[in-house]
């Protein structure tokens, strides 16, 4: 297994151009299965978890070629269900957590479908509810085998009949796995409290480009007209949120001048304006952001004076992915905040490994941490750490980047599954960063 060996305490400084979502890769990418015809898919970033999927699409009978850098060309003409049966499939299905969403395209065009439990990241409880009612309710009778644990959903009638869904939750894949399947399906679906991030968006553009009947995009109540058949069509991706955030946070805690090329600010959602809220400055230019080289950044109390609260809600609020990148930000902040992790309650476990690297924060309870700024007056430590998930690996290096001596990072094969060669492209900046196998 590899590592990463990183001599930290240096600022940064350069341009970076954002890879392609991660979460709307995997998405779309599902989607190729709704159609025999040819669909091209551009910035598609090359990362662990998308290798993953594409791997499964290919083992799926998916025709893929590539076209150039993240730009791929897929057609799933000749789809052999019968791999879903595989103990190979079964291992790559709980490798990684989108496969859950080759569920609905497969159920909907061939009418079964074979599931496995899905992995991901280690953040605390993550149901399929949202998934499986869903699909249920549209007309799959589902089976759990439990000596191989996975999911067995078949369709009871002809086709999948249009319904009307009220989700429990506004899971994002579930969403996603929910208006695939009505696509194909007769008659009309409504889903109501429908997740609405814009890389759900995205898909429904792209559905509809394919020749789809989506109408609501954007917002939580989604109608959806079935139809008989899909299309080709051309998509490109949009740039990654996560790892905008990850470069603002990493800008800010290295006192580092960086500049982040051509972020489509419109589907920022509050973003920026909530590492603004921890005094960090960055301006838009054009379609860019750049953050200057700041010595200091203060940490903005509420209106009644109060210590701010940064808690992840379902979009437009804040993505939880970014909340351990906001951690990290603040342990050199001047100020007091408190981190709300709702979402998932395993998520801010990795805030020992910083309290060993010298940062002060009180871990209230799974859900909440305390973090007390230092205003860059005493130093991060070097340390041996360990990568736990994506989130908290690609924090754990911003730590890493920011302290004083050298910190040796393990299992960076977590942050490779969601972050496109992320040495080279700090390397690029400045970073003195090794990765050793």
């Amino acid at each position: 297994m590899s590592i990463f060996q990183i001599k930290g305490g240096f600022p940064l400084k350069g341009k970076i151009h954002p890879q392609g979502a991660k979460n709307e890769s995997l998405q779309v990418l599902c989607a190729v299965l709704l159609t025999s015809e040819k669909l091209r898919i551009k910035n598609i970033p090359e990362i662990g978890d998308v290798k993953c999927l594409m791997q499964i699409l290919k083992d799926l009978g998916v025709l893929v070629k590539k076209n150039g850098i993240g730009d791929y060309t897929f057609q799933a003409k000749n789809i052999n269900t019968e791999y879903l049966n595989t103990k190979k499939f079964r291992e790559y299905g709980k490798s990684i957590r989108g496969s859950i969403m080759i569920a609905g395209p497969l159920l909907s065009r061939f009418g079964k479908v074979c599931i496995p439990i899905p992995g991901g990241d280690r953040i605390g409880r993550r149901r399929l509810d949202a998934h499986l009612t869903g699909l249920r309710l549209l007309g799959s009778r589902i089976h759990y085998h439990n000596e191989y644990k996975y999911f067995d959903l078949r369709i009871h009638k002809n086709s999948l009949i249009g319904e009307y869904i009220l989700m429990e939750e506004a899971s994002i894949t579930g969403t996603a796995n929910i208006i695939m399947a009505a696509t194909l399906a007769k008659g009309k679906t409504t889903i109501f409290n429908a997740a609405c991030e814009p890389y759900i968006q995205q898909l429904c553009k792209f559905l509809n480009k394919m020749g789809a009947k989506i109408k609501g995009i954007g917002s939580n109540l989604i109608n959806i007209i079935g139809v008989k058949e899909l299309g080709g069509c051309e998509h490109t991706i949009l740039p990654d949120m996560v790892e905008i955030g990850s470069w603002i946070g990493l800008a800010a805690i290295t006192c580092s001048e960086i500049t982040i090329k051509n972020v489509s600010w419109k589907n920022l959602g509050i973003v920026p304006n909530t590492f603004q809220k921890m005094g960090i400055k960055l301006e838009k230019v054009q379609d860019d952001i750049y953050i200057p080289s700041q010595k200091s950044y203060q940490i903005k109390k509420s209106l009644n004076n109060a210590i701010l609260t940064i808690s992840d809600a379902p979009w437009p609020g804040l993505t939880p992915d970014l909340l351990s990148i906001l951690t990290v930000v603040a342990t050199q902040a001047k100020g007091s905040v408190l981190i709300h992790q709702k979402m998932f309650e395993s998520r801010l476990f990795f805030v020992d490994k910083l309290i060993e690297m010298g940062a002060q924060i009180i871990l209230c309870d799974p859900h909440r941490a305390t973090v007390i700024g230092l205003n860059h007056q005493s130093s991060l430590r070097g340390s041996i750490l360990n990568s736990p998930d994506i989130r908290a690996g690609i924090s754990l290096l911003i730590a890493a980047l920011s302290a004083k001596g050298t910190s040796i990072i393990k299992n960076i094969e977590q942050i490779d599954r969601g972050y496109e060669n992320i040495d080279e492209r700090l390397r690029i900046l400045g970073a003195n960063i090794l990765r050793i196998t």
